[in-house]
Parts: C-alpha cells; structure tokens; sequence
C-alpha cells in the first residue's frame, strides 16, 4: 500500500472513531427531544390544556404534562400497573430473544452475551419504535452494536431481515388464530374503512389462510431446502430448531404487549383479552406499515371502533399507559445506555 493510501485509511479509520460516537450522542438527545414532544402530543388533546402549553415556558409545559398525565392515569389501580409492567418486561425480554435467534440463524451467537444482545435490542426497539421507519432507525443501532461483536454489515443485515421477519412471521399467525376465534373483531373496524366490513365466514376463512401460509413457513423449514448464494450473501432456509423459537417468541411478544393495555382497561365493559388482542395486532400492523412513530391516532381509531363498549376516556388513558411503558419510558432509557456504550469504546480504543 503506498503512503498516500496508508494516510487515506488512517484517515477514514479516524473520521470513524469519532463519527459513530457523535452520532450515538444526536440519538440520545433526539430521543430526549422526542420524548417531550410525544409526551406533549399525548396531554394536548384536551384544549384547556393545549392553551396553556402555548402560553407557557418549558419549565411550565414540562409541569403542564406530568400534571395532566398524573391525572388521567391515577384511576388505574395499582395491580393494573403492576400486571402492565411486567407484561412489559416479558415484551422486551422477547424482542431481545428475536435477535438472539437471528444471530443463531446465521451462526454468529457464539462470544455474544444475552446481556449485551439484550441491551443492543432495547435501544433499537425503543428508537425504532418511537421514530418510525423501525428497519431504518434500529438497523443504524444494531450495525453499530454488531460491528463492534465483529460481524459484517452483510450478517448485521440478515440479522436485521430475520428479526423483521420474525415479528410478520407472528403477527400473522396470531392475527390468523384471532380471526378464526373470534371474527367479530373486524365488523366494528366497517365504521372506519367500509371496505372491513365483512361477515363472520369470510373473516374466519381469511383467518385460516394466514396460519396455513404460516404452516406452509413450517413445513418448508421440515424440507431443508438448500442455500441461495448470491455474491457474498448467503440465503439459508431457517432450520426447525429455529422456526420453533420463532414460533414461542413473536407470538410471546404480541401476546405481551397487548396485555399491557388489556390490564390498564378497567373491568367495566372490558371486552376480554382476544377482542385486545386483535386489535393490538390490527391497530399496530397498519401503524407500522403507515410508519407513523407510536401507532398515534391509528391505535386510538382501531381500538375505539372495537370497543365502544368501554369509555372512551378509559381507552386513552389504556394506551397512554402502553405508550409510557412501551415507547416513552424504554425510549428515555435508551440515551444513557448508548452514553454507556460508547464510552465503553471509546475507553476500549485508549487501552
């Protein structure tokens, strides 16, 4: 290599070391950024309280929200908190296992920690969530986490495909067993886009299609097809070793995170966990397909459609608590953890 070239990659190698830790900082202040502003967009519904964030500083809008939130969420009872919180921990605990199975998937799982996986998946999970354009936003976390584990930016985006895939993988299988067990969760929904109006045999037909092409997902792993090289990339049939993990863990997830509404819903007009259930799933598919950040405004359509049966009041104040435990508090959490993490590298390149 002559010496201009060894300048150029000392350079490069140079211009890298500080750009990753300069952007990992952004992150954690867009996330602190991001967290008032959705904490704002949550209280502003009501127009007493919007008129006074207006007119007020921070300092007061900041005493505005936590006061308003206090007051919405204060008629919740405290085993309600108590069931949302760890159905939380269950949720994040299984997105973490997502990751895990797809660094089994492509054999890159040896010398990686569950805490560390754990830790790279909360904050890609917790930014992509919040952000929007979750593949985007919490792919730019995992590639930062992976690459310093060694892998190459080709693994980090099979690892990165897989996890995607895990979760349509469940979202389909669950939403096909609700729909077979209970089809009237979609006539509601007829209210809203007309084209969901459906009678009970089609929505249960359309329900048994879904977990047939998730079967068919089974069997095709049961085949052991052979591998797809394409260049360096290298497509592989997931084993059944691994579709069964995939199968306990995204539907484990779902079954979590919609649990945390269906426990901050008072018991009065609750319609039961599957009618929850089918509406998480309906609701937080179109969110994330409308990349809009936090599901808000589609979650509150879909699942005031489905229940009208319960106070519209109480439904907000379900998902406000959903969102405080899924998205706000996770998202506040992962700043310091990417403080955390680039430091520690920044100390590992010193030594």
């Amino acid at each position: 290599m002559t010496t201009l070239g060894r300048t150029a990659q000392s350079l490069k190698k140079r211009f890298l070391n500080w750009a990753w830790p300069i952007l990992s900082l952004a992150s954690a202040a867009c996330s602190i950024w991001l967290l008032q502003i959705k904490l704002e967009a949550e209280v502003a519904a009501d127009p007493a309280v919007k008129a006074m964030l207006d007119d007020g500083a921070l300092a007061d809008d900041m005493k505005i929200i936590s006061d308003a939130i206090v007051e919405r969420l204060a008629q919740i009872p405290v085993e309600g908190w108590l069931l949302a919180g760890l159905a939380t921990l269950v949720a994040y605990a299984a997105l973490a296992w997502y990751d895990r199975i797809a660094l089994t998937h492509i054999r890159r799982a040896a010398g990686i920690s569950w805490l560390y996986v754990g830790a790279s998946s909360f904050v890609a999970y917790a930014l992509g969530h919040n952000i929007g354009a979750s593949i985007l936003s919490g792919g730019i976390v995992r590639l930062r986490a992976y690459t310093a584990k060694g892998l190459t930016k080709v693994e980090v985006t099979a690892l990165i495909a897989m996890c995607s895939f895990t979760f349509a993988y469940g979202t389909v299988l669950m939403l096909g067993l609700v729909l077979l067990v209970e089809p009237e969760v979609v006539a509601p929904l007829g209210d809203i886009a007309p084209s969901l109006a459906m009678l009970e045999f089609p929505v249960r037909l359309l329900g048994g299609g879904l977990v047939a092409l998730c079967l068919l997902y089974v069997l095709g792993s049961s085949m052991r097809f052979k591998p797809i090289q394409i260049g360096t990339l290298r497509l592989e049939y997931p084993s059944l070793r691994v579709v069964g993990r995939q199968s306990v863990a995204a539907p484990l997830e779902l079954l979590a995170a919609s649990a945390i509404i269906y426990f901050a819903l008072p018991e009065s007009g609750n319609p039961g966990y599957l009618i929850v259930l089918g509406a998480f799933l309906i609701a937080f598919s179109v969110g994330l397909l409308s990349q809009v950040p936090g599901g808000i405004g589609v979650m509150e359509a879909v699942f005031l459609a489905v229940m009208p049966q319960v106070s519209s009041t109480a439904v907000v104040a379900a998902l406000l608590v959903w969102r405080l435990l899924y998205l706000l508090i996770p998202l506040a959490l992962s700043g310091p953890i990417i403080v955390a993490f680039e430091h520690s590298q920044l100390h590992r390149r010193k030594v």
